[in-house]
């Protein structure tokens, strides 16, 4: 069988997987709400039945809907269950750990977070086969996506909870992670970098690179964040990566932040230079 990845989801980490893989060679079929070139409609049950066939690998990057179902487990589980392909994965996130007080988590702590539906899709994708690699994700950034943006755009905040520890990823790491497996046992892992680490540490290494002050502190109340990102900060832990490292051979390309937010300054530089106003002449100010 050719190798053939069929991803539900073409979304933000899906498709930056879906390029390099492209690159290498591979055919990479994408499912959207719509079909959009290489993607096919997921309610397009025909073809996408078609895609699950004749597939070599198959990985779902859908989260789970507000009631709590998984949608490609509902429609076509049972395809993806029948099907001959080798390998099957499932990005999932580490939100399903819960809050643990700063402390790390691995692989083997107890699926408990607040989000009972991420917690039931993630259990569901594990016992739908003995093929499956279900990969669980913490924040991710990457180019146009990252504190880089926030900071420059003035969306960014600096929150006084000098405790709070996050864990997060860059998208090419996680393109790394997930093609690591391909020759790997199956299993859960977590994908995170090295340097777990305050969200504040990150905007003020942001703000260096621009050359700009950081945003002020302030309390949770003062930042009148929307719900989302206050469940963020709700949860509190640091994400352990050594069961991938030894069991895949996984290799980070950006170990920590920094060298993750320079490479996506190298990115944004050239974009945000073209679309900074000009500077005003003299008989303007």
């Amino acid at each position: 069988m050719d190798n053939h990845l069929l991803i539900f989801g073409m979304g933000y980490s899906a498709s930056h997987l879906a390029t390099k893989l492209r690159a290498q060679g591979w055919r990479v079929t994408g499912t959207r709400r719509t079909a959009d070139g290489d993607n096919i409609a997921f309610d397009d049950d025909a073809a996408v039945r078609s895609a699950i066939a004749s597939a070599s690998h198959i990985l779902s990057s859908v989260p789970p809907e507000r009631n709590g179902d998984d949608p490609v487990l509902a429609r076509y589980g049972d395809a993806i269950r029948s099907a001959g392909a080798s390998w099957l994965g499932y990005l999932s996130s580490t939100g399903v750990y819960g809050d643990a007080g700063g402390a790390w988590v691995d692989e083997s702590a107890a699926v408990q977070g607040r989000r009972a539906g991420r917690n039931a899709a993630d259990l569901a994708w594990q016992a739908l086969d003995s093929r499956l690699r279900i990969f669980r994700l913490p924040g991710i950034y990457g180019p146009g996506r990252s504190a880089i943006e926030r900071v420059a755009e003035g969306k960014a905040h600096r929150i006084d909870l000098p405790e709070q520890i996050f864990s997060r990823i860059h998208v090419e790491d996680i393109a790394g992670g997930v093609i690591a497996s391909f020759n790997g046992p199956s299993g859960v892992y977590n994908l995170s970098d090295d340097l777990p680490c305050g969200q504040n540490a990150v905007i003020e290494y942001a703000a260096m690179l621009l050359g700009q002050e950081p945003p002020p502190m302030q309390s949770l109340d003062e930042a009148q964040l929307s719900p989302m990102a206050l469940a963020f900060y709700a949860e509190n832990r640091r994400v352990a990566n050594r069961r991938a490292k030894r069991l895949l051979g996984w290799r980070l390309a950006y170990p920590n932040y920094c060298d993750g937010l320079r490479a996506c300054m190298e990115i944004s530089r050239p974009a945000m230079a073209s679309t900074a106003p000009a500077a005003a002449s003299a008989d303007q100010t």
